[in-house]
């Protein structure tokens, strides 16, 4: 008996052309900078293997330790933060109020402005002398915050404009994860007398456990890869208390490295 050909499934066709991109512009540049780690190569010459000497090179990096410490530091402000803020707009903007669809809009907004428009707009707030934050601190008879110039109060102050840009999304995410909770939970819960924080401490935060995690995953892999805000601001600066590791390489790779395999490796 003559075999008929098996019909190709049209999903698979329809997915070859992002699978070329995928392995095209992700996985080939990963997979060459993961063998560049271990090589030395002006591009020009042919590449000479050198095992984990690059590695070595830059974790004697003082510039490049001090960025990943401050990495840490900058995740541990931020993150907290933004989960804080992000819940509590959340929880409110989840109750049945006015305008309710104006105000997820707003709060979003920021997450879709340009970066470094944000940066300038807290280059502004942040300034020392005419920054709208120390004018409203001397109207109280407070001293001025060196919020830019101190490496006591870089890190914080970027943290704080990162939550103002970021934290519309996690609004957004935060309130789709309230609206799945059912709410049998909480009409039951009121008929035994609960209060609100009982509520939420026990219903509401269990409940979101799931939308809790995307959103730290989502805040680590923002917080590693914020590069433009911090950048522009202090350039690293005041005395390398704000360098972080996309910095670190991005002047790893801006200032002609005359080894291509420790550019990759930074």
């Amino acid at each position: 008996m003559a075999r008929y050909p098996k019909k190709i499934n049209p999903g698979v066709i329809l997915g070859l052309p992002y699978l070329a991109h995928l392995m095209l512009f992700f996985v080939y540049p990963l997979v060459f900078s993961f063998i560049l780690v271990f090589h030395r190569w002006d591009i020009v010459t042919p590449m000479e293997f050198v095992g984990m000497r690059n590695i070595g090179r830059i974790f004697a990096d003082e510039v490049f330790l001090q960025s990943i410490i401050n990495t840490g530091v900058f995740l541990m402000l931020h993150i907290p933060l933004q989960i804080v803020v992000a819940l509590f707009f959340a929880v409110l903007l989840n109750e049945e109020i006015r305008a309710r669809g104006f105000f997820r809009t707003l709060y979003f907004l920021p997450v879709v402005v340009s970066g470094v428009v944000v940066t300038i707009l807290f280059q502004q707030l942040f300034s020392y002398d005419n920054g709208l934050l120390n004018q409203f601190l001397a109207a109280l008879g407070l001293p001025y915050v060196p919020w830019l110039v101190s490496s006591k109060w870089a890190m914080p102050s970027i943290a704080l404009m990162a939550t103002w840009k970021n934290v519309g999304l996690y609004i957004i995410l935060f309130m789709a994860g309230l609206q799945s909770i059912p709410s049998q939970l909480y009409e039951a819960a009121r008929l035994d007398g609960t209060s609100t924080w009982q509520r939420f401490y026990h219903i509401t935060l269990p409940m979101l456990n799931p939308t809790m995690v995307t959103v730290v995953v989502l805040s680590v892999i923002g917080g590693f890869s914020l590069f433009i805000e911090p950048y522009v601001m202090t350039g690293g600066g005041p005395m390398n208390s704000t360098p972080r590791s996309s910095p670190m390489g991005r002047s790893a790779t801006s200032t002609c490295c005359p080894s291509t395999g420790r550019c990759r490796t930074t």
